[in-house]
This record gives structure tokens, C-alpha cells and sequence, in this order.
């Protein structure tokens, strides 16, 4: 075991993956630079072949990766940023995300669509959204959300043995977070929750960024409140057994997610426990999300976005 950042481990995944299969590689917009670092270095290992550099053209990246796919390769589309799948939204959620259904199962689509999520860094709009909505509403695509370097490495190699399209999201405000990464190789299951923190009091829901506002919380309110800290790591396939297991419990839920409040994961989620678990609940279910607005620009972003103190009130509010 040794501790690396984030933003290394993604790295570290791609250069294992790429070695243990050929039919592994890299397309996207400046990547031989190493946007974001994610993939630093790997031009100079596997050459331009693997590492390719493509245009500004979503729409083309996307479909040069399905098509390969399709072909037997093993693409991983970088998009640098995930709020530019909309513009490749036909080759994404109506090609990718369908076409192993529509025939008839007998095509693979081997298929990572990899991006960078979340606000934070001011970037205004069209790069600091988390579109985990639209990927849950296109049945056949599969969305994990690594919120620490174990899971980021072993997640992203899940999804790049995985033989059906994955949308793997990392936030770039964790980029220099740092924590313990097997040396040897290993892979984190899709649909198997982590529970961050044990608690009795109130389970709390988060993922990416927001476990670490969530565990924040609840170091704060220990010895007032147990707080159970939950992350789900990939939202489809969802664990939702852990989850329910949790509300049985504690009888009181908290779910702290970035893409906006209408309609999304923590709105599918909080009805999904309603269905399942409403005689355990002793509260409503309350969200913390960004606000139903565009994300803007400069400091104005913080009174969209949620954050530590938004959770904790929220905490608070369900438990009294």
C-alpha cells in the first residue's frame, strides 16, 4: 500500500489497463498534454496510436469511440470535461446506451466515457456541471463516481473491463486528494456501497466531492448526532440494499448530491426509499443539492452549489 493523489491513481489505471490490453486506448482533446494530469505520460509509453489527440469535435471523439468499440476495441473517450457529453448526447444516450438492447445483446460496446464534474473552481456553466441525470435516464449506460484515489483507480478499471458503456465522472476538486492505493492490481465492483462512517442518528447519502463535505459534517456534530455516512460509488448499477439498511436503522435520510435539486439522483433516490422503506422513516427525506439555476460564475457559485454548512443545517433540521 502507498498513498497516492487522485488524479495519479486515474492515471495509474489507464497505464495498467493499456498494458494488459492492447485494445485499450485513449481518445480525446488534448490529452497527450495530460489535461487535468489524468493523462500525463502516457503519449511518451504508448505512443500517438493509443493516445490520440483529436479535435474539438464531441460529436466525432464520441463516435470515432463507439465505432471502435463495436470493432473490439476497449476506447476510454476523454471529454476533459463531462458538461460536453451534451453535445455528443445522440452518440452518448441514443447509440451507446441502446444499441447493445436493440441487438439483441449479441454487440458488445466496451466503452468508457470519461469527464470532469463539478463546481469549485469558478469555471462558469459549461464546466462545472455533474449531468449524472441524464445518464441515469438513458437505460444501458452505467455511472460511477469515484470520491477517493482507492476508488477512483479500481472503479475506472472496473468499467474499462466492463463490455457495456460506462460513464465515469471524477471531480476535479479532488484532484490533489491523496490516500492509500494497493500496489497490486485490483478492481472495485459497480453497484457496491461503502459505508464511510457508521452512525444510528441519520444515514446520510452523498457521493463524490460530497462525502467529504458529509464526513465533515458529521466529525462536527459527533456526540450530538450519529451520523451514518453512505457512498454509493456508482449510481447504476445503485446499491440500494446498503442504503435501506441504513434507513431501517436510523429512520431519518440526508442525501447530499451536486447535480441540481429537480429532478435528479437525490430526488430518484429519496422516492425509491419512500417505496421501499416509508414505515422506517421517521422524518422526511431532505436534499441537498445545487439549485435549480445555471451554475454562474465567480464567488456568486458558492449560494448555488451545496456545500458543508448546507448539509449540516439540513442534518439538524431532519433529526429534530
Amino acid at each position: 500500500m502507498r498513498e497516492l493523489m487522485y488524479v495519479q491513481a486515474i492515471n495509474e489505471a489507464l497505464a495498467e489497463e493499456m498494458r494488459r490490453d492492447e485494445k485499450v486506448f485513449v481518445v480525446g482533446e488534448s490529452i497527450q498534454g495530460g489535461s487535468f494530469g489524468a493523462t500525463t505520460g502516457l503519449v511518451q509509453e504508448f505512443g500517438p496510436d493509443r493516445i490520440l489527440d483529436s479535435p474539438i469535435c464531441e460529436t466525432g471523439v464520441a463516435g470515432a469511440g463507439l465505432g471502435a468499440a463495436m470493432a473490439g476495441y476497449r476506447p476510454v473517450v476523454d471529454f476533459m470535461f463531462a458538461d460536453f457529453m451534451y453535445v455528443a448526447g445522440d452518440e452518448i444516450f441514443l447509440k451507446a446506451a441502446q444499441w447493445r438492447f436493440l441487438h439483441g445483446g449479441k454487440v458488445d460496446l466496451p466503452l468508457v466515457f470519461m469527464g470532469a464534474v463539478g463546481g469549485g473552481m469558478m469555471l462558469c456553466n459549461e464546466h462545472s456541471q455533474v449531468p449524472s441525470a441524464p445518464v441515469l435516464h438513458s437505460p444501458g449506460l452505467k455511472l460511477a463516481l469515484p470520491s477517493t484515489p482507492h476508488d477512483a483507480k479500481g472503479l475506472l478499471k472496473t468499467a474499462i473491463r466492463d463490455n457495456n458503456p460506462v460513464c465515469f465522472f471524477w471531480h476535479k476538486m479532488l484532484l490533489g486528494l491523496t490516500g492509500d492505493v494497493p500496489e497490486e492490481d485490483y478492481t472495485v465492483p459497480f453497484g457496491v456501497a461503502e459505508v464511510r462512517k457508521p452512525g444510528s442518528d441519520v444515514t446520510l447519502v452523498a457521493n463524490s466531492l460530497m462525502v467529504h463535505y458529509a464526513l465533515q459534517v458529521a466529525r462536527e456534530l459527533e456526540g450530538r448526532i450519529s451520523v451514518e455516512v453512505i457512498d454509493p460509488r456508482t449510481l447504476e448499477p445503485l446499491d440500494l440494499e446498503t442504503i435501506l439498511e441504513s434507513v431501517a436503522k436510523t429512520g431519518r435520510v440526508v442525501i447530499a448530491d451536486e447535480d441540481t435539486e429537480r429532478c435528479g439522483f437525490a430526488a430518484e433516490l429519496g422516492f425509491q426509499i419512500m417505496e421501499h422503506a416509508f414505515d422506517s422513516l421517521d422524518a422526511p427525506v431532505k436534499r441537498v443539492c445545487a439549485a435549480n439555476y445555471p451554475i454562474p460564475g465567480g464567488y456568486i457559485e458558492q449560494h448555488v452549489l451545496p456545500n458543508a454548512a448546507k448539509i449540516k443545517a439540513a442534518v439538524e433540521q431532519v433529526v429534530r
